[in-house]
């Protein structure tokens, strides 16, 4: 096998994609969203429940979320959500859409909440992990719509609170 079939059918706006969704891909039904802050700034809020799978990188043209920075690979990392098996308190099993991170393999690594992780391997992603790319000074704070944004609100409030005193 070439891999010609595989790019020829993974292929979008005419780039071949790095990436294939799995098959326990889903689109989840909680509201996800990722906080992004450059330099403690916060930035506009991205919603990511609408698909089953983000593709990040600097390659704007088929980006699902766009990274510019320098040291991120064109194609760079996936937020990916996958309907996985658990174990419930009472001992019974059942199923439900978790959201995932996978490293594409990029130059410059994906942090979670600080630890590089390893490329092409996915990890599952909590409520307040902190995820960064490359070395871009960008975090981004993952929540969904029933978090605890208090932490969030308050640092934008200090924020606001301290304008105008370093003038």
């Amino acid at each position: 096998m070439s891999g010609a079939l595989t790019e020829d059918t993974n292929t979008f706006r005419g780039e071949v994609i790095k990436y294939n969704e799995p098959p326990e891909a889903r689109i989840p039904k909680r509201r996800w969203r990722l906080y992004p802050f450059k330099n403690d700034e916060p930035l506009p809020v991205m919603y990511i429940h609408r698909q089953s799978a983000y593709l990040l990188g600097r390659q704007r043209k088929i980006a699902d979320i766009a990274i510019d920075h320098p040291s991120c690979s064109k194609q760079h990392a996936v937020f990916q959500y996958r309907l996985m098996p658990f174990t419930r308190a009472d001992g019974t099993s059942g199923r439900r859409v978790r959201p995932y991170i996978i490293d594409l393999g990029s130059g410059n690594g994906t942090y979670l909440n600080n630890q590089r992780i390893e490329g092409q391997r996915y990890y599952e992603l909590k409520e307040k992990d902190v995820i960064k790319f490359g070395f871009s000074s960008r975090e981004y704070v993952l929540l969904h719509e029933f978090s605890d944004t208090t932490e969030v609100d308050t640092k934008e409030e200090e924020e606001d609170d301290d304008e105008g005193l370093d003038e």
